[in-house]
């Protein structure tokens, strides 16, 4: 049986949120692992007894701009508003993934975040061997293989929460919009590496740029990703392989490119600036317009995963004794996925762009426009 936890002031949890959420698009501190900053309420009565919330990153680090900050983000405004500490712990690779799970075993963790499909097998593990901890993977459905693409609503391991979004869904509309702004008509892709988690924003892409030209009468052609194969870096580093594969891209004539797989974009931008020329790039995951600024110039809009919120509800469920282990799916309806506003591309898009793209969402949302991926 799973620990219950006694609730203290569940008035304090109301009084803090002000204050939390306004502070809850910085980004996290330096020192990480000590999981606390200066502005932390350490001073006030916690929410909670014994309650250690603690969390555990993909290769990239709490400060990829992309899924782990957001991830920690949530996590740490969960454990901010029940005003007790969040233990964090960054993997450098996938040989940290078993050895971080149990240094938090250790800890005396009452709850576990796994962030990212490749923890999936070191968090089944974990899982099974410690029935009273409650873990929250996210990006993966814990059902099945350990890549994110078998779902049938149940986690293989009955302590696993699986937070997953359909973020086909809202790169339907990226796709549409890329189709809208193409100048050449053709608009590209490329990937981190093949995993349902990451080819579901290229499945998306592909769906709406080709909706938009069959709607229009446009030829539209999708470089990178034919519903089956495409290009891949074979990892998820900003490394010499991502600028070599964006530039791959963008020498097919492409003058908009999607990037998926975290801090993969940077290649993209380096492409873009040896290119000279006036390329769109759409971010994954997180605003990169809001999480990265040097994006700015080049950023037309990105396709968010609601994944700070989804994690934070998660976590505070959990300190509140509420957790339940159903999986959460983020959409278009819930609010769980979207696309980030045009900011400076505004005045380059169509004026018109964004009430169709409205209009598309609606369609999606009602069942009439029908969008593909492995999370129906």
């Amino acid at each position: 049986m799973l620990k219950t936890r006694k609730v203290v002031t569940s008035g304090l949890v109301a009084l803090l949120a002000t204050a939390t959420l306004a502070a809850c698009g910085d980004a996290p501190e330096e020192e990480t692992d000590s999981g606390s900053d200066s502005t932390s309420s350490s001073s006030a009565e916690p929410a909670v007894e014994d309650f250690l919330p603690c969390i555990v990153s993909d290769a990239g680090g709490f400060d990829d701009k992309s899924f782990n900050q957001l991830g920690f983000e949530g996590a740490k405004q969960a454990a901010d508003e029940l005003g007790v500490e969040l233990k964090p712990v960054e993997s450098n690779s996938e040989n940290d993934f078993g050895p971080n799970l149990e240094s938090l075993v250790g800890e005396g963790c009452d709850v576990i975040v796994t962030v990212g499909f490749a923890l999936a097998s070191a968090t089944k593990e974990s899982a099974a061997a410690n029935p009273d901890i409650e873990y929250v993977l996210i990006d993966d459905s814990a059902d099945g293989g350990d890549d994110g693409a078998t779902f049938d609503g149940k986690a293989d391991v009955e302590n696993i929460k699986p937070l997953l979004y359909n973020t086909a869904q809202a790169a339907f509309l990226a796709g549409y919009a890329a189709a809208d702004y193409t100048k050449t008509g053709k608009v590209g892709t490329y990937g981190g590496l093949p995993f349902p988690t990451v080819t579901i924003f290229m499945d998306g892409f592909k769906q709406g740029a080709e909706y938009y030209a069959e709607e229009n009468g446009k030829d539209i052609e999708v470089v990178g990703w034919d519903g089956k194969d495409g290009s891949f870096t074979g990892g998820f580093e900003a490394n010499e392989a991502a600028t070599n594969t964006a530039r791959q891209i963008l020498d097919q004539d492409v003058d908009v490119i999607l990037p998926v797989g975290g801090p993969i974009y940077q290649g993209a931008i380096t492409a873009i600036e040896d290119s000279g020329d006036d390329i769109a790039m759409i971010g994954v995951d997180a605003d990169l317009y809001e999480t990265d600024p040097s994006t700015q110039p080049y950023v037309m809009t990105s396709i968010l995963k609601g994944m700070k919120v989804s994690t934070y509800e998660a976590v505070l469920a959990a300190g509140q004794d509420e957790f339940d282990f159903a999986p959460y799916v983020g959409t278009l309806e819930n609010d769980g996925v979207g696309v980030a506003p045009f900011h400076d591309w505004e005045s380059k898009v169509s004026p018109d762009l964004q009430g169709k793209l409205d209009e598309v969402k609606a369609g999606i949302i009602d069942g009439s426009i029908k969008v593909e991926s492995y999370l129906g």
